[in-house]
């Protein structure tokens, strides 16, 4: 785990629930999976390409089936009373089985909202399914109040809830012609955005164990999902303009911090410009 220092808050916002967990994870195709699950006796070359041709002709698409998606890193951004902390579990230093058992077991500790992009159609199904692979047990995140009776409605799996907030799914109000991507809306709001890296690159940093770039880039997508929900708390009015700007120093104090960091910050004083409302951002404390 690559652990990251806290940056303290100050005069927290009283309608915001703490602890929040903003997450992301990225992927690869489980080439073992895949070749058990059609019968394919050939070398793992042969047997991504022989999934990608049969995934073709299924869905007319390269994207995989969830249940054959293997994780290969989980970034995480944790606010609370005392500050932030980014941190991020990748293939670098843990097996899958890992990574999933320390990731689950910060649900076994608090029960934090739960922010994500595409999260409920995507991350959390693929942790479902990889954590079922592994054995693994997840009640605190996966219960439907069986065990615990105040899950039964407000739990991490139903859409209309916020104990969970999938921003993608909530800001095209749960209609999916309605979808966007992470990418074209923070770039739209002043923010970072992906900076020329997408999904596609995560495989060669895999194979060429570039693990500094995977997670960085995992990371980057959590921090403009963050920046998101922060947009999106101040349009419903949970936050006042004072308190989203100093959220939103906070957070660059804290990035200021984090060397690894560095390019995003770089990159988000750049974009900051293209918008009449973020463009004094990194002026705010002169």
């Amino acid at each position: 785990m690559q652990k990251r220092g806290w940056e303290g808050l100050s005069e927290i916002p009283m309608n915001l629930r703490f602890p929040i967990l903003v997450f992301d994870i990225e992927t690869l195709t489980d080439l073992k999976a895949g070749a058990h699950l059609y019968h394919l006796d050939l070398p793992d070359t042969d047997v991504e390409q022989a999934l990608t041709k049969i995934r073709r002709q299924e869905s007319g698409m390269d994207f995989q089936r969830l249940p054959l998606h293997e994780i290969v890193c989980i970034s995480g951004l944790w606010i609370d009373e005392k500050g932030f902390r980014l941190f991020s579990f990748s293939q670098e230093n843990n097996s899958e089985a890992e990574m999933l058992t320390k990731f689950l077991s910060i649900f076994d500790k608090k029960q934090p909202t739960l922010i994500s992009w595409n999260g409920s159609q995507f991350d959390l199904p693929v942790i479902l399914f990889r954590a079922m692979y592994h054995g693994l047990s997840a009640p605190s995140l996966f219960d439907q109040g069986e065990i615990d009776n105040q899950k039964r409605y407000n739990n991490y799996q139903n859409r209309y809830h916020q104990r969970h907030v999938d921003l993608m799914d909530v800001m095209a109000m749960f209609n999916g012609r309605n979808f966007q991507k992470l990418d074209d809306i923070a770039c739209l709001l002043g923010f970072p955005g992906k900076r020329g890296e997408s999904g596609y690159h995560v495989p060669e940093y895999v194979r060429s164990a570039q693990w500094l770039k995977l997670t960085s880039y995992c990371e980057g997508d959590v921090l403009n999902t963050w920046l998101v929900y922060l947009r999106w708390l101040l349009l419903k009015g949970q936050l006042n303009q004072l308190d989203h700007q100093q959220l939103i120093q906070s957070t660059i104090d804290y990035l200021q911090t984090q060397t690894q960091q560095t390019e995003f910050l770089q990159v988000w004083q750049q974009t900051s410009q293209y918008t009449v409302f973020t463009a004094d951002t990194f002026a705010q404390k002169n």
